[in-house]
């Protein structure tokens, strides 16, 4: 049997972490090089230019352009391919809330957590950080301690009713088809979840400069692990998020759901137990999508048929 189907042998259980044998040349190209190469490529070019803010938006319509062709060309599941419609009504849902949303929470958290947050580093002496080191060891740095921040989050987002509902989480996980474009299609009250991570390690330690390269790094794992497309997870799979595991946090199934909380690093769940690795039937949060108001409305009523959000009596 082909290892990227399930037991049941159902054409359904696709697990993109496995080649078929009936791939293309450049499927098998994308297979094993793209993740690390798209990482190396942003992040060398952020270290010639450390401070270039044009960087983030540059680096985010470029890698999504790019997967977004392969996914075009040799998408792992071909049913997920999206029409022009469904891309189109994607696409304006990630540039308003990157572009509204996105902007206010960072706003917001660099107005109202700057000087609390510098007071509390001077009083508990956390002038701890090793600017001395190398900077690409100090991204990597902030790169993993920002996803612990996250997991936790995103953990409390799928064992908690009232988490689930304040962040709008289930708007992100109510897309039946995933393709990279989904990593930015968030509820915009989610927005002051996702970007808190990152600026409260950068305010709380004064990181400086190489949380901008964190960033990046995020915002290339974040359009990878949401691709249709097959990916090797050999080796970088120990410590980066794959697309198949993030995948099976998308499935529409709760016990499958509530696994692989780190959406961009994977060592988490890994820690604390609750990394799952398998192929899955079908994402979404239930049988059907709901609509973009549907969605919109997730905070104060959840969707007839949801599957997924946590249970009222979850503790």
């Amino acid at each position: 049997m082909d290892q990227s189907q399930s037991s049941t042998g159902s054409e359904a259980l696709v697990h993109v972490h496995y080649l078929t044998g009936r791939e293309t040349t450049l499927a098998k190209i994308v297979f094993w090089t793209l993740q690390p190469v798209l990482i190396v490529a942003v992040l060398t070019i952020w270290f010639a230019e450390p401070d270039n803010a044009a960087l983030f938006g540059l680096a985010f319509l470029a890698v999504h352009l790019f997967i977004g062709f392969l996914e075009y060309q040799i998408p792992a599941r071909p049913e997920w391919r999206h029409s022009m419609h469904e891309k189109t009504g994607v696409v304006l849902i990630v540039v308003f809330t990157f572009l509204i949303a996105g902007e206010a929470a960072s706003s917001f958290y660099e107005t109202y957590l700057t000087e609390p947050l510098e007071t509390l580093r001077v009083t508990l002496n956390l002038d701890v950080w090793p600017h001395h080191w190398p900077v690409i060891g100090q991204v990597f740095l902030v790169f993993f301690s920002s996803e612990f921040v996250w997991y936790w989050l995103h953990r409390a987002e799928h064992r908690w009713s009232v988490a689930w509902r304040l962040s709008g989480h289930g708007a992100h996980h109510a897309f039946k088809k995933l393709n990279a474009i989904n990593a930015g299609a968030n509820h915009p009250i989610e927005y002051f979840w996702l970007v808190l991570p990152t600026i409260f390690i950068e305010l709380l330690f004064g990181v400086g400069v190489a949380a901008y390269g964190a960033i990046l790094l995020t915002i290339v794992q974040t359009a990878v692990v949401h691709s249709n497309l097959r990916l090797n997870a050999k080796l970088i799979g120990f410590l980066f998020t794959t697309n198949a595991w993030h995948i099976r946090h998308h499935s529409a199934n709760r016990a499958e759901s509530n696994t692989n909380y780190g959406c961009a690093a994977i060592v988490w769940d890994r820690v604390f137990g609750t990394f799952g690795d398998s192929g899955i039937r079908e994402a979404g949060i239930g049988a059907r999508e709901p609509s973009t108001m549907e969605k919109l409305l997730m905070p104060v009523r959840e969707p007839y048929g949801s599957a997924i959000a946590p249970m009222r009596e979850t503790t």
